[in-house]
């Protein structure tokens, strides 16, 4: 190899990831498995439709996962703890608005033992009162560190004011919600959503028959739950609030929080995919519009970016800045006046050519472990998407014209629909 010349660069004719192997446990729980790299570790996630969307209670879904860890028939939560620390064992719980998630990472040589802990958590939790005492205190801590932050303030604004108070996207606990939640929520929120037939394990590393035959003998014998679970999706009114700038006021805040945003496509949608190379263009990177106008050329702001934040059934558009309060008003106007351009003067083919590359780069980045790739197909399955999604992905970016650029921000970034939600002190 001469190290003295460039290797050649070639483009990205596929994004052809490696598919996980499906099959059924002999107890019905469906089972996908990516057999990828040299480490002896694996990841294994088992995945239930419990998220908060199901929940009749507020904290219900949170709070029903969290505590899985918190102490079973056969464990305390301290027993738990030293006995995944002694294996070398990392525990996740993480709850979404459709799904919650317990995720284990284990070392082959005690997959065995720490499946069985595992299993003890997800089909014999008890909600010790005591633990559960103190899971609450913890959160009250964290929520009112959140209320403290213009951040946190600014974006559950605005979730609320294109939702409305009453939608779960735009509902947000407060103290009393915290002291009202009680185990007993916790334990019928269980029994109806912790169920074998509601759960599908995803597992990943390097899956040796040993693993394979530990999870089929630990997870895969005997189903668990004795309801079966009711899937189907409820349906809620949005009702965005008429206002169009929306203000919290924290008058001790050095600087403001800005969230602009709008409801619109979800990932089902046939322009979902090229809007995201336009989202990227205006906002979605370092070199965007947005950084490079308000941040680089303006000054007004150490960060500026634009996304598309996806929910089960739609997506919000979102704009997000902090900077001195003086500066706000500025910053709001600099944005409008990118979203002028991008309807009124066709992106160039070197712009958009720079955009592609970063985001099939970042799709390459994205995938190159088995946890990864666990991460990606997870995505696929609770967004409800086919296997082709990531090389429609890919065509999509690829395929992106000046012309497409300027129709759909036309049709998606529009002045009149956005909410301007600003957090922080307010100027006299």
């Amino acid at each position: 190899m001469d190290r003295t010349q460039q290797p050649p660069i070639s483009e990205l004719e596929e994004l052809d990831l490696q598919k996980p192997v499906r099959t059924v446990l002999p107890n019905g729980i469906p089972l996908s498995v990516i057999n990828s790299g040299e480490q002896e570790v694996c990841r294994i996630d088992l995945v239930f439709e419990a998220g908060q969307l199901r929940q009749n209670t507020l904290l219900q879904a949170l709070f029903t996962n969290r505590m899985l860890r918190e102490g079973t028939t056969r464990y305390t939560s301290a027993e738990i703890a030293s006995k995944l620390d002694y294996y070398g064992a990392w525990l996740e719980l993480t709850c979404s608005m459709e799904h919650a998630i317990v995720t284990l990472y284990t070392l082959n040589r005690y997959c065995r033992e720490t499946l069985s802990v595992l299993h003890s958590m997800v089909t014999e939790p008890v909600f010790p009162e005591k633990e559960f005492a103190t899971v609450v205190d913890m959160n009250l801590q964290r929520l009112q560190v959140n209320l403290a932050n213009v951040e946190y303030l600014s974006q559950r604004s605005l979730l609320g004011s294109l939702f409305g108070e009453n939608h779960p996207y735009g509902k947000f606990a407060k103290e009393e919600d915290y002291r009202s939640l009680t185990t007993e929520h916790l334990k019928s929120f269980y029994a109806k959503y912790y169920t074998s037939d509601n759960c599908h394990i995803f597992l990943a590393g390097k899956i040796t028959p040993a693993v394979m035959d530990a999870v089929t003998d630990v997870m895969g014998t005997k189903p668990f739950g004795s309801d079966k679970a009711d899937l189907t999706r409820p349906c809620f009114e949005i009702q965005s609030v008429p206002q169009k700038r929306i203000f919290t006021e924290k008058s001790d805040a050095v600087q403001s929080s800005l969230r602009m945003g709008a409801v619109t496509i979800d990932h089902n949608h046939e322009d979902y995919l090229k809007l995201r190379v336009l989202i990227t263009l205006f906002g979605g990177y370092f070199g965007s519009r947005l950084m490079t106008n308000i941040r680089e050329e303006k000054g007004y702001t150490y960060g500026i970016s634009a996304g598309l934040m996806s929910y089960p059934d739609t997506s919000v558009l979102m704009i997000n800045s902090e900077s001195d309060n003086e500066y706000v008003e500025a910053v709001v106007r600099e944005v409008y006046a990118e979203i002028d351009r991008l309807h009124t003067e066709p992106v160039s083919e070197q712009e958009l050519t720079m955009v592609k590359n970063y985001m099939i780069g970042e799709m390459c980045r994205s995938y190159e472990s088995a946890f990864a790739l666990q991460d990606g197909w997870i995505f696929i399955y609770v967004s409800k998407l086919d296997d082709d999604y990531f090389r429609r992905s890919l065509r999509a970016v690829k395929e992106a014209t000046p012309q497409d650029m300027a129709r759909l921000a036309q049709q998606y970034l529009c002045k009149e629909t956005l909410k301007e939600v600003v957090a922080g002190k307010k100027m006299s």
